[in-house]
């Protein structure tokens, strides 16, 4: 079976920028092991399928080790090969998801994420995932398996050096965030195969709502500050978020399966 697989930049507007996520679009379901080998196969952070369903898609999307129930690059990108190659119609593609429903708005130059966005806790996981990260942070917060550290300034969360075996060790993943421009972040994830994730869309699920809180404002521009790095238009709507950013075609290909 020959497949095509779209790798695009997400988050950035230009190649090797932001964050390069695989996407393959697909007539049917291909089984699970299938769709899991590809991902293993194009050995980045994130590979979306999507398939139609109604009047819109059903996405998913894997690690190179695990399935997952939510990622923003890939959705971004996934949402650029719908409008850019495939000719989706209009200025919104509905998405169905194991997260509920997603919505991608076409805004200018422009891709906006309608995501859920999720609150915070007190952290009550493993106190060697915060030892892991090798500095300890001002205010520890937390979520189901994330870990989320807020550092006093940018330069703290860029020189974070993770123990990536223990941070895996502790099961957790983690968010180390800081005040910038409005605020910058970095992700790291080994628990699913990702050591550092350079852009992560979810993680701004929870990093909106709190710089939200604390800044004061609903609308932020936010940076990840991995080696790539990459750009975010962020907004707090109620329940949900918005986080907007370019995308950028690196290359198009086939696969045989």
């Amino acid at each position: 079976m020959r497949l095509t697989l779209h790798q695009i930049d997400a988050f950035t507007d230009h190649v090797f920028g932001g964050n390069p996520a695989a996407v393959v679009p697909l007539e049917s379901w291909l089984p699970d092991a299938t769709m899991q080998s590809i991902a293993l196969e194009n050995n980045l952070s994130e590979t979306a399928f999507f398939v139609r369903e109604g009047d819109g898609y059903r996405i998913r999307w894997f690690t190179p080790t695990s399935e997952v129930a939510l990622c923003g690059h890939a959705t971004l990108a996934s949402a650029w090969v719908l409008f850019h190659v495939l000719g989706a119609p209009g200025d919104v593609v509905e998405l169905q998801s194991a997260s509920g429903p997603l919505r991608v708005t076409r805004v200018d130059e422009q891709l906006a994420l309608d995501f859920p966005a999720y609150s915070l806790e007190d952290y009550r996981g493993p106190a060697s995932a915060i030892e892991a990260l090798g500095k300890a942070p001002v205010q520890v917060l937390g979520r189901d398996k994330l870990l989320f550290a807020v550092y006093e300034t940018e330069a703290d969360v860029r020189a974070i050096a993770p123990d990536f075996p223990a941070l895996l060790r502790s099961g957790m993943k983690a968010v180390v965030t800081a005040p910038g421009n409005d605020f910058v972040s970095r992700f790291f994830a080994p628990t699913v195969g990702i050591d550092e994730d350079p852009v992560t869309g979810s993680a701004h699920c929870s990093l909106i709502p709190y710089w939200a809180a604390r800044l004061g404002k609903t609308k932020l521009h936010a940076r990840q500050v991995s080696r790539r790095g990459g750009e975010l238009d962020c907004e707090l709507r109620a329940d949900r978020v918005s986080i907007a950013g370019h995308a950028v075609r690196y290359l198009e290909g086939t696969i045989e399966v």
